[in-house]
Parts: structure tokens; sequence; C-alpha cells
């Protein structure tokens, strides 16, 4: 599961979304998200699912592999339909001993888990057509027009690039230790709840020193390139 993450990762085809400049594709994402939370009805919901496949093809990137991000996160999507379908009041069509389902329950849940597919894959477009130095240079440009935050535009920028390009490297660490784990009888997928949490200890504690070890690296490799934030920095095309 922790492999079907795409979400900060590059997939590089030298499509035409490829091509677009970073500060388009990252607004017009910002408005995708934000238009995400006013959908009401079904046929806006539709018409989203339009629009993404559209820019699913022009990416040229596998459909597949854009799925894998949201089987990641089947759980979630599983636990938000639950909780809305059998917690939201209205017209009862259901009753499964005390709890009930609603008419309304079913139409919130349904389009809650769209909501959180929509998002994904949305998201997950623009990482996936979008360089890390473009990513950078797109969202420092966004911030500069932020009143906040514009005098830190740069280094917030580069901030929040290497943690969205460290989601991938840190699930393929947490990948590896799981399967040293394993190789030494670990077991992470029988038990309750909380003996599968007590399981996770031995991978927590690697994790982290490797987690440290990496950001440790990093930064002595921009120290050692000189690097002193949004000073007189300028960009090789």
């Amino acid at each position: 599961m922790l492999k079907d993450v795409t979400i900060g990762q590059y997939y590089p085809t030298g499509s035409v979304i490829h091509k677009l400049d970073p500060r388009t594709k990252i607004l017009f994402t910002t408005a995708f998200v934000v238009m995400l939370f006013f959908l009401n009805n079904l046929w806006g919901y539709l018409a989203t699912f339009v629009i993404l496949a559209t820019i699913t093809l022009l990416s040229k990137i596998p459909v597949g592999y854009i799925i894998r991000g949201i089987k990641g996160l089947v759980l979630i999507i599983m636990l938000t339909v639950v909780l809305n379908l059998f917690m939201t009041p209205g017209t009862v069509v259901a009753t499964l001993g005390p709890l009930t389902v609603t008419l309304e329950g079913l139409k919130v849940a349904t389009y809650m888990a769209l909501r959180l597919i929509f998002l994904v894959v949305g998201t997950s477009i623009m990482t996936l057509t979008t360089s890390p130095i473009d990513l950078t240079d797109g969202m420092e440009w966004c911030m500069r027009y932020i009143p906040f935050v514009r005098r830190y535009a740069h280094e917030l920028a580069m901030m929040m690039s290497i943690a969205l390009r460290f989601i991938p490297t840190l699930m393929e660490e947490t990948e590896r230790i799981m399967k040293a784990q394993k190789a030494r009888g670990a077991n992470f997928e029988t038990g309750n709840i909380i003996s599968r949490a007590k399981n996770l200890i031995p991978i927590l504690i690697p994790l982290f020193i490797s987690a440290f070890r990496r950001a440790d690296e990093l930064a002595t490799a921009m120290e050692a390139r000189c690097y002193r934030g949004g000073e007189n920095r300028t960009r090789m095309k």
C-alpha cells in the first residue's frame, strides 16, 4: 500500500500539460480544490470527472499509475463513507440493528467519497506533471503576492517542495524497513489494532533515524553549494 502513494512524484512524458507554466498549474489546482468543497449536485461531480479525465489523457500519464494513488487511501475513503452513511439524519431507507441508513446519508457519503478521490487525483496530476524546480519556482511566485509571507516566499516554497518530494522517499524507506523486519520474523498483518500498533514501533525508530540522516545530508549538500535562500539567487534554465 505504501508504494501506491503518487503525491510528490514526478512522471515526465513531455505532454502539453507538462509544458504548461507551473504557476498556471498551481493556481488551477488551488481553484480546483476550493471548487470541490462547493460541489453539491451530481452534475457538478460529473463535470469534474470529465475535466480530470481530459487532463489525464492530455498528460499521457497511465491511468493505472494515477489510480495507484487512490488505492493508498481506500481505508480513509471507506471510513468517511461509513461515518456519513450511518450518522447523517434524514429519511430512513434501511436499518442494520441499532444503525440506520438514510437517503441523505447515502447522498453525503457518495459525494464525500468522490470529493476525496477527485482531490487526490487532482493534486497528484499537478506533482506528476511538474518538476521539483518548476514547482518550487511556481510556489515562490504565487506566495510573493500574499502580504504576510512575501518576505519569506523563497524559503517557504523551498520547504514545501522538499516536504512534498520527501513523501515518496519516506514511503520507500518505510517499505524497505518493513521488509527487513518481516525477514526477521515480524508480523504486521495479524492481530487486533493495538497489537498491530505495537508491532509498528520497531519501524518508527529506524524510520525517524533515517529521516534525520537524509535531512542532515540534504542540509550539508545545500551548504556545500553555498545555498543562501533567496539572497541574489539566479535560475538556470
